[in-house]
């Protein structure tokens, strides 16, 4: 586990899954086809359960300095700067569970922020790689 640091606000873009894990990639489908293909575009996924305790998913995607999604039915979320616990994955394309099974480690941190959301982190569109991390309180 590493401690990686986000050291600016990042604006987003996203589409709420209708259900984890099962509409997951057809959720970044949607969302891509929505939004201008950029090869720097970093792509995000927001998740944590709700009252009921059902993971709410959010496919995000970063917006860029020349993007307006003003007139779209996208939602847009703020991913806040902070320090967070972190696991780099290569490839999670081989195993189907590494992602769950990382954020199960990482959701057992001592500092782990309670106000929180598991955060996936992908370089663009088609990055086999993914940096999963959690919110931590400062320290």
């Amino acid at each position: 586990m590493e401690r990686y640091q986000i050291v600016q606000d990042i604006e987003v873009v996203f589409l709420k899954a209708s259900s984890f894990p099962n509409e997951v990639p057809a959720t970044y489908e949607k969302l891509h086809a929505l939004i201008p293909d950029h090869p720097g575009r970093r792509y995000f996924g927001i998740s944590h359960p709700d009252c009921t305790g059902t993971i709410q998913y959010k496919a995000a995607a970063e917006i860029l300095p020349s993007d307006d999604f003003s007139n779209t039915a996208l939602q847009q979320f703020t991913i806040e700067k902070g320090d967070f616990a972190a696991e780099y994955i290569v490839n999670h394309f081989k195993d189907s569970n590494c992602i769950g099974d990382t954020f199960k480690a990482l959701l057992k941190h001592p500092q782990l922020d309670p106000n929180g959301y598991c955060l996936e982190v992908y370089k663009n569109y088609t990055d086999k790689d993914v940096h999963c991390m959690v919110r931590v309180l400062a320290s």
